[in-house]
């Protein structure tokens, strides 16, 4: 391959990952709860189904706060949530991220 093209297919890749950052939301979860959350599902209110796990295999005690990154290319804002406490109950709402910048969980 000629330098000319290495230089031409560099180009494209940092646009394309350049237009994809752009649609990523960013969002503060905050644990303002009594109780430790085991799990925090995010899914666009348009989805019939829950996404992964965002905490995976970690939890998240009370009083904690994470920054969140949802990296999906979608230009969604409402998203639906599911949090899942260590006792086992389930908590369901559905908030607009890009409006509010963050979410904080209570009792």
């Amino acid at each position: 391959m000629k330098p000319f093209q290495l230089v031409l297919i560099a180009g494209i890749c940092s646009f394309g990952a350049t237009s994809s950052y752009a649609e990523d939301l960013d969002f503060m979860l905050k644990n303002s709860s009594s109780y430790v959350v085991t799990e925090f599902y995010a899914s666009p209110s348009d989805v019939d189904s829950w996404e992964e796990d965002i905490l995976g295999a970690d939890v998240m005690g009370s009083g904690e706060a994470l920054n969140i990154t949802i990296a999906d290319g979608r230009t969604q804002c409402e998203y639906d949530l599911r949090i899942v406490f260590d006792d086992g109950d389930v908590l369901e709402d559905t908030t607009d991220l890009c409006e509010t910048g963050s979410y904080t969980i209570t009792d």
